[in-house]
């Protein structure tokens, strides 16, 4: 049988998810200018892209105009969405792949990496990444609590996302509300009382994740005070040795920027930040069933047999009082009902984006995003590993190993999904909840006033 591909035969690809791996993945497809392709993106938010509309923080508009390319690719002849559809509750993947050449996971990472220490679970400990999901308006975190009357809050982690905490909650209301946070967060941080916020990093400020950009733009909140330890961001001889082999410029900038705040005079801003290094919690400390504050032991960092410096804890214990504390630890996968799952490392094993089950291919199904290679990397990173994904899926249809969809399976695709899931929500209907959105946000000089709940969208849909 010839490839799937032709006119008559097009190569048919449904995408599980719309964030930018799963874009990514459309737009590389689509790039295949020797074949007819159709793609089906499926997500179980009725409102596309994903890590971009809840995951970039509100004060980044910028970051979010990555949209406009996903956007390009959702004007594709042959592209399709259905929002509002969670396959694995709607469809099954199973009936899923009855309908297609091949079936790409690109969930991403959804849910937040554990401590593993005491009190993490005690009122007042939150994983960041629902306070994040909160003010940005998601449907499924609309109703979240953060007592924003502590004074002092503990941000464990000092990557991207325990970041853009630290600096949301250190932003102005007169700032936030230029953007398109959600107004129940903006109203609540209205009345936040937080004076103080410091960021916990387990290795020095040499291993700190942030990038160059951000750290700077912590030194220049208006309303913040930026402090460090002095001899935490002191390199250790080993650090030293590091810094000066790898000859990187943006890397020693980033240890002369964090190494001149140690040097700064207090403005008596209203706020402030404070960035520890080579401490990490052993302990969340709570009282009368909330937190009052977390213990602290002081690392030192040595060589491990991958030749990575790594944090060891020492024998010097200090203790932090804070009232709120945000767990940034990291993101990890969770499984999608009907495909494999390393547990461990809370992604779809694979090989190449050709998922694997008991170690073998199995046909016609693929994973691109951080679901397939773990939550590393910045939006664009999603790009080139999409496009490996999309070389596999290829060169399995050149070599005639992709299951063949039923019939009239374009049409049946449809019937399914309005038959489990009435309330579907297509692109066409999309952009008529983003044009409403950025006319709500117009009258305060707003990009956008996000809904934030399924009952406004479907009432503004008519349904």
């Amino acid at each position: 049988m010839t490839p799937p591909g032709t006119p008559e035969h097009p190569l048919r690809v449904a995408i599980v998810g719309s964030g930018p791996a799963a874009f990514y993945v459309a737009e590389h497809l689509f790039r295949a200018t020797d074949r007819t392709v159709q793609v089906d993106m499926f997500e179980r938010l009725p409102m596309p892209f994903g890590l971009v509309r809840y995951g970039v923080a509100p004060d980044h508009e910028k970051i979010k105009s990555v949209t406009r390319v996903y956007e390009r690719v959702a004007g594709r002849e042959g592209f399709r969405f259905f929002g509002n559809v969670t396959i694995g509750t709607h469809v099954q993947v199973a009936e899923l792949a009855a309908h297609y050449h091949a079936v790409c996971l690109a969930t991403g990472a959804q849910t937040d990496r554990s401590m593993g220490i005491p009190g993490e679970d005690v009122a007042g400990s939150h994983a960041a990444t629902e306070f994040v999901a909160w003010y940005n308006g998601h449907p499924e975190f609309v109703d979240r609590t953060f007592d924003l009357s502590a004074e002092r809050v503990a941000v464990v982690g000092v990557g991207n996302v325990a970041v853009d905490v630290a600096r949301i909650l250190c932003r102005s209301v007169e700032e936030l509300a230029t953007t398109d946070i959600a107004d129940h967060a903006l109203e609540a941080l209205r009345e936040s009382r937080v004076r103080e916020v410091v960021m916990l990093g387990r290795r020095g400020p040499l291993q700190a994740a942030f990038t160059n950009a951000e750290v700077k733009e912590l030194g220049e909140l208006a309303i913040a005070d930026v402090r460090v330890v002095a001899e935490e961001v002191a390199l250790d001889p080993l650090s030293r040795a590091e810094l000066d082999a790898a000859d990187d410029r943006a890397l020693r900038k980033k240890v002369e920027i964090l190494q001149g705040f140690a040097e700064r005079s207090a403005a008596d801003k209203a706020r402030s930040l404070t960035l520890r290094f080579l401490v990490s919690p052993t302990e969340i400390l709570g009282e009368e069933g909330r937190v009052r504050g977390v213990r602290l032991v002081r690392n030192a960092l040595a060589r491990s047999d991958d030749g990575s410096l790594r944090p060891r804890p020492t024998e010097e214990f200090e203790t932090l009082p804070a009232d709120l504390v945000f767990r940034s630890v990291g993101y990890r996968g969770v499984p999608v009902p009907g495909v494999p799952f390393h547990d461990s490392w809370g992604v779809i094993p694979n090989d190449g984006g050709r998922v694997l089950e008991d170690g073998a291919p199995r046909p016609g199904l693929y994973a691109a995003g951080w679901i397939k290679r773990g939550p590393s990397g910045v939006i664009g990173t999603n790009k080139p590993d999409a496009g490996d994904t999309v070389a596999s899926l290829l060169a399995d249809a050149d070599a005639g190993i992709l299951p063949e969809p039923g019939p009239d399976a374009h049409a049946a695709v449809v019937a399914l999904v309005a038959e489990r899931q009435p309330r579907w929500v297509s692109y066409d209907e999309w952009k008529r909840i983003d044009e409403a959105e950025r006319a709500r946000g117009e009258p305060a000089g707003r990009s956008r006033v996000k809904f934030t709940r399924e009952a406004e969208v479907l009432e503004l849909l008519g349904r």
